[in-house]
């Protein structure tokens, strides 16, 4: 349907060297939206940027590390530059140095998760909502997880920098409407990723949770990039505020 497709659509893919970064921003350049492809990692993003490029979209790389604003607000900048507008963004990016209990984190691991995973996600919708103004609307996609919706296993300090991100959704939804941005939050169920590795590769904890999970399976990116499709198009018009959970019904049983 023609109300998916992104054709004229300029949008920014943070923490999109692999796993549902990168699968969000091939998703995007395939429905034909011009990609910024970004992450810390230019040889990484490059490579992404070049194999969406190889298959006929258009995407550059553009290195930002979402914990620096100057190198935020330089990511919009050049992204300006290079197309002059920017009509949506996948705020991606994350960290997360600490699986245990959660008064085992030191302060330090404490402060880089908030940092990256909420005030980097605060710092890119800051960047860019002048931007979207000026051109009457915008969409914010804020990629958070289900862990921000109940407790989990070993992960809680990860847990509340994604209850903050659904709340940092619900807060700019409210506020940018009238300017006819959306602000939406997707959040994913365990997704076999490199940032995932320490629950998916625990055979016990997968067993255990994919013979109770509805659909009897973790995801994988492309799962999560059909949610990021609709919430980046028009079929999303009339959409904000939402969190959509991608997780094969994992939120119906006890978490892990």
């Amino acid at each position: 349907m023609v109300e998916f497709g992104l054709g004229g659509k300029v949008a920014i893919v943070t923490g999109a060297s692999q796993g549902i970064g990168e699968a969000i921003a091939v998703a995007f350049a395939q429905a034909g939206a011009r990609v910024v492809v970004s992450s810390r990692k230019l040889e990484s993003i490059a490579k992404v940027a070049q194999e969406i490029e190889s298959a006929g979209g258009q995407a550059i790389a553009i290195q930002a590390h979402m914990g620096y604003m100057d190198q935020v607000k330089s990511l919009v900048a050049q992204t300006l530059d290079k197309w002059e507008r920017v009509d949506i963004i996948v705020n991606n990016a994350g960290t997360n140095p600490h699986f245990g209990p959660i008064l085992t984190a030191d302060e330090g691991q404490f402060e880089k998760i908030l940092d990256i995973n909420l005030k980097g996600y605060f710092r890119l919708a800051q960047a860019v909502v002048p931007q979207m103004k000026e051109q009457g609307g915008g969409k914010i996609i804020n990629v958070a997880s289900i862990a921000g919706l109940r407790p989990p296993h070993k992960m809680g300090v990860y847990g509340i920098s994604k209850a903050g991100d659904i709340m940092l959704t619900q807060v700019l939804a409210r506020e940018l409407g009238p300017y006819n941005i959306q602000v939406n939050a997707i959040a994913p169920g365990i997704v076999q990723t490199k940032f995932s590795r320490a629950l998916w590769e625990d055979a016990e904890l997968m067993a255990r949770h994919e013979a109770n999970v509805p659909l009897r399976r973790i995801g994988t990116p492309e799962d999560v990039t059909g949610a990021a499709l609709y919430l980046a198009s028009s079929a999303s018009d009339w959409v904000t505020g939402t969190v959509l959970v991608v997780d094969g019904g994992a939120n119906l049983i006890s978490m892990v």
